[in-house]
């Protein structure tokens, strides 16, 4: 399923969701600029690596916000990207600019510390946007499960367009991060599920759900899709 537009307008400027967009772009510009080698090291340097945050915390913890920023190809870039315009302007409207700016960096370090905390002696860094726009997801389901998502379906050698409620959409994707995650922890399932930090994905949802309310404008006027369906 590929997301290609929520029902829900937001009502101001998504401000700082954009500034984030802007940023991730920028930087992934910078990397393409880099020579292979460069690149290489400039992933290692500033990408999270799960091992070096256990046992060098005060050196590798910065990488926790500086791996937010960076991503691994242009697939990786522009999907994340997709998915945070989407779905990351109703959550700016609804927590405000500055709130939202600390509830999507803070969905970033949950996803990086529960990934470390699954694979702690892993070498491998950790970049891209994910975790943290998980935990927008998270938000988004707990905020708008009336919305709904234009959906591109692929069945079998057709594709179809749907509307799917947001909670149903964003239930099933985080479920298959649930299921790949733990596939992902099977002996040789690093090789068969692509090298994806689903644990970060699902580390950044789940601080997403719990903390999302904390975060949101305490006098602000409830979308009808604010509204809970049971």
């Amino acid at each position: 399923m590929f997301p290609i537009k929520d029902t829900t307008r937001s009502r101001s400027f998504p401000l700082m969701n954009w500034l984030l967009i802007a940023l991730n772009v920028l930087v992934f510009l910078h990397e393409t600029s880099l020579s292979p080698h460069a690149l290489q090291r400039f992933i290692g340097i500033y990408g999270m690596v799960p091992a070096r945050l256990w046992l060098h915390p005060v050196r590798a913890w910065p990488t926790i916000f500086t791996s937010m920023f960076m991503h691994g190809g242009w697939f990786h870039l522009l999907s994340n990207m997709w998915v945070l315009f989407i779905f990351g302007d109703n959550v700016e409207d609804r927590m405000g600019s500055g709130r939202y700016l600390i509830f999507y960096l803070l969905s970033g370090v949950a996803a990086a510390l529960v990934q470390a905390a699954v694979l702690p002696t892993s070498m491998v860094p950790t970049v891209g946007a994910s975790g943290a726009i998980a935990g927008v997801l998270g938000a988004y389901m707990l905020f708008f499960p009336r919305g709904r998502v234009l959906t591109l379906v692929p069945i079998f050698l057709f594709i179809t367009f749907l509307e799917i409620p947001a909670w149903i959409f964003i239930g099933i994707w985080f479920f298959t991060q649930l299921y790949s995650g733990w596939m992902a922890l099977l002996p040789y399932g690093a090789h068969t599920m692509g090298g994806i930090a689903w644990w970060a994905h699902i580390g950044g949802f789940t601080f997403g759900i719990l903390a999302a309310n904390l975060f949101a404008q305490k006098h602000h006027r409830l979308y009808p899709d604010e509204f809970y369906p049971w």
